[in-house]
């Protein structure tokens, strides 16, 4: 297995639509189990393919404690809503940057595993707001895109003098 490198906001590949997986073979669990050790080492608790410039919909979630019970999300998409909750989100693909988003609190997603069955899923909670999160990287759209403009300005200034500064 090896560590992916995660793509960092404003990065522009960011922005790109991901396509649906089309074969569930080795190249595919290969893909994962990097995502997933990617995540894990960041450390993250979800990491969407399109973060590590791979733009294919796959999304690799664990919100547990332990830290051993991954969710392998292919081709997912969410097919009810309802109520509203405020998380304060963070995100691999914007380092030190925190805001509160508003997302569904309760979803119902449709999914493939990583054997190419298809799945559904209820979730609430921490569990619903990130598969909302990460789904949303397949789309082009970072948690940032919900924020002011302003807010997106000041974020943008901020990374780029880190970056600048990591160089």
């Amino acid at each position: 297995m090896s560590l992916l490198k995660i793509l960092h906001y404003p990065d522009p590949r960011l922005k790109k639509v991901a396509a649906p997986v089309t074969k569930f073979d080795n190249a595919l669990r290969a893909l994962v189990a990097d995502m997933a050790d990617t995540m894990y080492a960041a450390p993250g608790i979800g990491l969407a393919a399109t973060q590590v410039d791979c733009h294919l919909r796959i999304v690799v979630i664990d919100v547990s404690e332990e830290r051993n019970s991954l969710l392998i999300l292919i081709n997912a998409k969410i097919v009810r809503k309802d109520g509203l909750q405020v998380f304060e989100e963070g995100c691999l693909s914007v380092p030190g940057i925190y805001e509160k988003v508003e997302r569904a609190e309760e979803i119902t997603v449709e999914y493939f595993d990583l054997a190419g069955n298809a799945q559904t899923l209820t979730a609430s909670g921490l569990l619903a707001v990130c598969i909302q999160h990460e789904l949303d990287h397949l789309e082009g759209k970072v948690f940032v895109d919900y924020l002011s403009q302003l807010k997106q300005m000041r974020i943008k200034a901020k990374l780029l003098k880190h970056a600048r500064a990591d160089m």
